[in-house]
């Protein structure tokens, strides 16, 4: 850990040193970097809807054991842990919905601004692909809040439905 953080700290200094010199770093960089923010947010959100989905079909998730008695759940999967995993994975789908409505933001302008002249990518496969990934992780979030509606109960419920609404709602309007 050390030697990452040592390795972080002088990228970091080299990127304060270059854009000290140049002012400014070149649009591509700044896409790349977006790019993998998005590209890592979804990782992440995908890697916490199947945590999500291991934890219901886990026996642990369920409170059964393996003879289908109840048993206590074991202190790595409790059942307390489902909505604070789906909380989480409710906020992180809404960042990323707000780093691809940034994205549709930024093109919009670009097109903007082509009117007066500017150089327009009209290119919309990478952000037509951007909508349709986090569409897909969308539903299957949505179908296993659904599976542990039961778990979270009549409060929390209507809360992330709205949530989910919201989210779908925004990027189809926009």
């Amino acid at each position: 850990l050390r030697l990452v953080a040592v390795l972080r700290a002088v990228l970091e200094g080299e990127k304060a040193a270059v854009l000290k010199r140049d002012h400014h770093l070149p649009l591509s960089f700044h896409r790349r970097q977006e790019e993998l923010k998005f590209g890592v947010g979804l990782q992440r959100l995908q890697h916490r809807v199947r945590e999500i989905q291991a934890l219901q079909d886990s026996p642990a998730g369920k409170g059964l054991g393996q003879d289908g008695a109840k048993h206590s759940p074991t202190p790595s999967a409790t059942p307390q842990e489902l909505p604070t995993l789906i909380l989480e994975a409710v906020k992180e789908l809404e960042v990323i919905k707000q780093q691809v409505l940034k994205r549709i933001q930024i093109w919009k302008r670009q097109q903007q601004l082509a009117g007066n002249g500017a150089v327009f990518e009209e290119n919309l496969a990478p952000l037509q692909k951007r909508c349709e990934d986090l569409v897909e992780v969308y539903f299957q979030l949505q179908q296993q809040v659904m599976v542990a509606s039961t778990e979270l109960g009549p409060e929390l419920l209507p809360r992330l439905l709205e949530r989910f609404n919201e989210v779908l709602s925004s990027l189809v309007k926009r």
